[in-house]
């Protein structure tokens, strides 16, 4: 059973600390840009070289969410806002890292706005940059497969950074095995998306039927922007069409249908009768465990400066991304299979 680990040492050229089965740090990808990662070693690891246990890289949506955060204690890690056990952890069948990610996200900071990722380039080459350094902090990172699974807009910088991975790995200058990318509910179309709204939540009665033109056709003009280039035009007219769909179905929670806005967010809804916030978890007992956090930074104090940086590259698809990682997947199955 997991508990909140005892610190075992601190080493303070790396700005990294090492726990019972954890490892934690910063690593500088950038002048002044400093990401936070967290590693879990699990305690279920059965490895041979015929089926090498795998480790998750946990990308969080947004662009702005924590991993470290949201993405463990209330996803996939192995405690809950409480620091009780999670029911079920990905622990039982992978090694997790979890980073904040774009940098300025969580526990990651900037030491100058100026610096801040303003491109999914940028943030694949600043995840590959912070890959380079975990294989010198995570041994076991040499012999175990790395899977990049993200969720919403991670799903979308999931598919960038498994392309500068890719590239990082054929150079030689990044030594791992890229074992896969996985997306869910990944951002990776926005025009679909737009496209898709009124339409669905007409069929689950959340809209009327005069709602749904007027809503098709600010979604078909978000379309011809995304088209025409105009990705910082397109996230304007897509915040209109969110906030057109928000006064016409009387504020339904754009992540869950089923839910009105705000029903789904709170963490206890999550976590009933919980006496922790994420928010005060992490800018309190967690802080304090890790002992690495710059005591001016506040978890998640800088995110929608994170996702405002980001605006010009929002709502920019990653469709050929995805096409050339199935493209070299079919290579790669190809050439080991002799065809």
């Amino acid at each position: 059973m997991w508990r909140a680990a005892v610190l075992l040492c601190f080493i303070l050229q790396g700005a990294t600390v090492a726990a019972d089965n954890e490892t934690w740090g910063y690593v500088e990808i950038r002048h002044k840009a400093h990401l936070f990662w967290w590693y879990y070693k699990s305690p279920h690891r059965v490895s041979s070289p015929v089926k090498p246990w795998p480790t998750i890289l946990w990308l969080e949506g947004g662009p702005g969410g924590s991993g470290v955060g949201g993405g463990n204690f209330q996803g996939i890690g192995p405690l809950d806002v409480n620091l009780k056990p999670h029911n079920s952890t990905w622990l039982q069948k992978a090694d997790l890292i979890f980073v904040d990610l774009p940098v300025g996200v969580g526990y990651s900071y900037v030491e100058d706005p100026s610096v801040l990722a303003t491109t999914d380039v940028q943030v694949a080459s600043d995840a590959t940059e912070l890959l380079k350094a975990l294989t010198k902090e995570i041994p076991t990172l040499h012999s175990s497969p790395l899977f990049l699974v993200g969720e919403s807009y991670g799903g979308k910088l999931a598919a960038k950074i498994g392309i500068s991975v890719a590239k990082a790995i054929h150079a030689g200058a990044l030594k791992l095995t890229l074992g896969g990318v996985v997306l869910g509910d990944s951002w990776i179309s926005p025009d679909d998306f737009a496209l898709s709204y009124a339409q669905l939540l007409h069929d689950v009665s959340r809209l009327s039927d005069e709602a749904v033109a007027p809503l098709n056709r600010m979604a078909a003009i978000v379309k011809e922007q995304i088209a025409a280039g105009q990705f910082t035009t397109a996230k304007m007219t897509w915040t209109n069409l969110v906030d057109l769909i928000d006064q016409q179905s009387d504020g339904v929670d754009m992540l869950n249908f089923l839910l009105d806005k705000g029903e789904g967010s709170s963490t206890s809804q999550v976590f009933p009768s919980t006496p922790n916030t994420i928010d005060g978890l992490m800018n309190g007992v967690i802080k304090e465990k890790l002992k690495v956090i710059p005591k001016n930074i506040i978890w998640q104090g800088v995110a929608i400066q994170v996702f405002e940086a980001m605006n010009a590259t929002y709502m920019k698809p990653a469709i050929d991304e995805v096409n050339k990682a199935l493209m070299d997947l079919i290579c790669w199955l190809m050439k080991i299979c002799g065809v």
